[in-house]
Parts: C-alpha cells; sequence; structure tokens
C-alpha cells in the first residue's frame, strides 16, 4: 500500500472517498518548516548583532551580502536541481549539509572571535538555502487536490508570517545572554527537526528519468524564464507579484520609518503599525486555510490586490497612529488572502516536469525586488517627496489586480496551451511524467507518489 494512499472506509460499493488534503503530510512540511524557519532568524539577529560588535554598520552590510547574493543565484540553479535530481534527494542533502555547516561553525566560533568565520557561515548558508527553497515549494501540490491547493498554500504563509515573530525576540535573548555558537546550535537542532519532517513527508517521491537528468543543469536552469516567455498565465501572474512586491518595498522599509519620524509619533508607533498589519495577515492565512477553496479565486486575487493597492495609498494619507495601524491591518488581511492565491494560481498553472524551475523565478520576484524598490523610490522621493512617491507605490500596486485579470484569460494550466517543443522526452512519454493537477481531480482520488520534479 502506498504511503500517500492509506486505506479508508469504503462507500457506495467499495469505493474510497477521495482526501482532498493530506494533512499529516502537510502540517508536517509546514511545521517542519516553521521551525526551521524560526531557526533561521535566530541565526539572522544573533549574527547581525556579532557583526556589529565586531565591525560595525560595515561588516553587517557585507555579512548581509554574503548571505543574499549567493541565495539569489543559487535559486536559479535550486530550480533546475529540484527537476533534475528531485526534491526529496535535493532537500534531504542540503538539510544535512546546513546541519554539519552549523555545528562546524558552533565550534570554530565558539573559539575564534572574529568575522572571517560568519561569512563563511553566511555564504554557505546561503547557497544551501537557495538550492533548498525551490524543492520544498514544489512539494506541496503533491500533497493537495487542485481545488484545495489554495488551503494548504495559506497554511504555509501562516508559517512565513509567525517564524520571524517567534524567532527574532529568541536570537536576540541568546545574544543578550550567551553566545553565538549557542545560537548556531539551536539552528542546528531546528534543521535536524526540519530534517526528520522531511524524511517523512517525501517518502514515496521518486527521482525524474534519466534521460532528463542528463540533459544538464545549465540548459535546464533557464526553465523558468522560458515558461515566462512562452505561457501567458506564468508570465502575468509573474508580473502581478513582482508589481506587489515592489510597491510593498519601499514603503514598509523606508518610508513608513520616516513618516513616523516626521510625524514626532516615536518609533513605538512603527512597531505598532507593522504588527497590525502581521496580524492581520496571520488571520487571512488562518481562515484561508480552512476556507480558501469556497472563495472565489477573483476575490482572493483581483479584489484582494485592489484592496492591497488602495491601503497602501491610504496609509500614505492617515492623520494618526490609529488610523494608520487600522489601515495596515486592513492590507495585511488583503495580503493574507492574495499572496497564498499567487503562489497557488501559479503552481496550477506551471507543468509539472518543471515545477521546481517556475517556482524559483517566482520567488526571485520577492527577493530581487526589495533592494530595486528601495532604489528606485528613494531616488524618486528626494524630488516628489514622501507622500507623493507613497502614493505611486500605491499605482504601481494597481497593476497587480489587472495583471491578474489577464492571467486568468489564459488556459489554466501550460498543458494547455500549445508549445515550441514537446513536454515529455523521448522514451519518457506516458511513463516518466507526473499526472497534471487537473487530471488528478478529474480521477476522484488523491495523488499516488510522483516524481520528484512534480511539485508557497
Amino acid at each position: 500500500m502506498d504511503s500517500q494512499n492509506e486505506p479508508t472506509p469504503a462507500h457506495d460499493g467499495g469505493a474510497a472517498p477521495a482526501r482532498p488534503v493530506q494533512w499529516s503530510k502537510v502540517i508536517a512540511l509546514v511545521g517542519g518548516q516553521g521551525v526551521s524557519l524560526g531557526g533561521g532568524y535566530v541565526l539572522l539577529i544573533a549574527m547581525n548583532w556579532t557583526a556589529i560588535r565586531l565591525g560595525g554598520s560595515s561588516a553587517v552590510t557585507a555579512l548581509m551580502l554574503a548571505a543574499t547574493v549567493p541565495r539569489a543565484v543559487m535559486l536559479v540553479f535550486g530550480g533546475a536541481v529540484a527537476d533534475l535530481l528531485g526534491p526529496r534527494f535535493v532537500l534531504l542533502r542540503t538539510t544535512s549539509a546546513r546541519i554539519a555547516v552549523l555545528a562546524a561553525g558552533a565550534a570554530v566560533v565558539a573559539t575564534a572571535q572574529s568575522l572571517w568565520p560568519l561569512m563563511v557561515i553566511a555564504v554557505l548558508d546561503g547557497v544551501l538555502f537557495g538550492l533548498s527553497s525551490p524543492s520544498t515549494a514544489s512539494i506541496i501540490p503533491n500533497l493537495a487536490k487542485r481545488t484545495h491547493l489554495a488551503r494548504a498554500n495559506s497554511l504555509y504563509a501562516m508559517v512565513l508570517r509567525v517564524a520571524p515573530i517567534v524567532g527574532s525576540p529568541v536570537g536576540a535573548w541568546l545574544i543578550a545572554v550567551g553566545r553565538l555558537w549557542q545560537a548556531l546550535l539551536v539552528t542546528a537542532l531546528t534543521s535536524a527537526v526540519w530534517l526528520a519532517c522531511l524524511i517523512y513527508v517525501t517518502k514515496g517521491l521518486s527521482r525524474p528519468a534519466r534521460g532528463r537528468r542528463d540533459e544538464g543543469l545549465l540548459r535546464h536552469s533557464a526553465d523558468g524564464l522560458r515558461l515566462l516567455a512562452t505561457h501567458g498565465r506564468l508570465r502575468w501572474m509573474f508580473i502581478a507579484s513582482l508589481c506587489l512586491d515592489m510597491a510593498f518595498g519601499w514603503p514598509i522599509d523606508v518610508a513608513l520609518p520616516l513618516l513616523v519620524s516626521h510625524r514626532g509619533w516615536g518609533v513605538g508607533a512603527v512597531g505598532v503599525i507593522i504588527a497590525s498589519f502581521s496580524g492581520g495577515a496571520l488571520c487571512a492565512s488562518a481562515v484561508g486555510a480552512a476556507l480558501a477553496h469556497r472563495i472565489p479565486v477573483m476575490v482572493r486575487l483581483v479584489v484582494s490586490g485592489a484592496g492591497i493597492a488602495a491601503g497602501i495609498g491610504v496609509m500614505a494619507l492617515m492623520p494618526s497612529v490609529t488610523g494608520l495601524a487600522v489601515v495596515a491591518a486592513g492590507v495585511g488581511v488583503m495580503s493574507g488572502f492574495n499572496g497564498p492565491a499567487i503562489v497557488t494560481v501559479y503552481q496550477q498553472a506551471a507543468p509539472a516536469s518543471r515545477m521546481g524551475a517556475a517556482m524559483s523565478t517566482l520567488s526571485l520576484a520577492s527577493i530581487g525586488t526589495g533592494p530595486v524598490s528601495i532604489a528606485v523610490f528613494s531616488s524618486l522621493s528626494a524630488g516628489l517627496g514622501l507622500r507623493t512617491t507613497w502614493l505611486l507605490c500605491a499605482v504601481l500596486a494597481l497593476v497587480a489586480p489587472a495583471a491578474v485579470l489577464v492571467a486568468l484569460r489564459h488556459p489554466e494550466s501550460v498543458e494547455a496551451e500549445p508549445e515550441d517543443e514537446p513536454q515529455d522526452e523521448p522514451g519518457t512519454k506516458g511513463t516518466q511524467r507526473a499526472p497534471s493537477a487537473t487530471a488528478v481531480d478529474a480521477a476522484g482520488s488523491d495523488p499516488a507518489p510522483q516524481p520528484a520534479s512534480t511539485p508557497a
């Protein structure tokens, strides 16, 4: 009996009812990732504070670049690696390697008080994180049927909201009462929990066909971009995500602290406003985990996207901390519905054999836009002023629901659109490709263990 098709009571002459979501594996995946991400924030805070002590702001900048640049670069290859070798193969090895790096790093920093061990740990951690992220994103569609995929992604989004809330204070506390090597060991322990969860969740996932692996990593590293160039729904959903992330970056990271400072509200106002936003997003994600399959996609994508744009604009006009916090909470609610919906539609549209490449490209839309948003809008604000530039961000955010409307006019799945090149490799058609989410839904049963190249 397959591990993903456990026996269920028979109904109607022996037919087993379909399970829309394999909740035991989804919860293990989300819970393990939550523990791991919490440990990641522990490490982030602990290493940044240590870098400040060792070299000031320049050391922190160097440390952040050492972590983020390798991560962004390896995301491109991480998607191809996930498609060629399979998520189970990639995740078990990268997570094991991360545990070893953190344990070795703890031993080194316990005796060496210098910046170079932190730089090495940051680079290696960024490389491993970039390689593994697309594989993590490609697992969830194996655990939930098409119509219920948004519920699993909403639950995953909750973890992304909670991890910094829990992990950051723990990291600050560890540095306040202990030393960096202790924070490294705590993070290694959280990675070990994640590894145990992965062993269970990915059990039964097989590796892709050997013929596909022989085609080479470099050729497949551009699969995500090729998908954007040839398939309308993916392209326009990518644009929607890109515009929202661009519109959010500068107002939250730069404009909000400046606005609070100019109005003399005190630094605590920034915490209140961000907490209100996070609380709204967390509540919406919780609702989505239970009811996303019952909320029309137009509401979760278009209405929420328009609400985000309107909320960003209104935030710039609020005269009080209370009003700004209330609006921020509303924007958080809209984001809690919109973010998982974008990921879900993207996963549903992407081909199973290139899910890793597709998700790595979508991840780059968020990782790469933060610095660009800050640079572009900071320059504009020097001439246009804070409020006008903030309103310009709201106009940019309006592009997202418009792009979604265009995306929804295209076929739901890449397999439904003609391509210049065949989807199946010679000699593998009908045997190695996983069934699409549509096919699984039509069959009325949960997906059996799929090749690891099958898929927020």
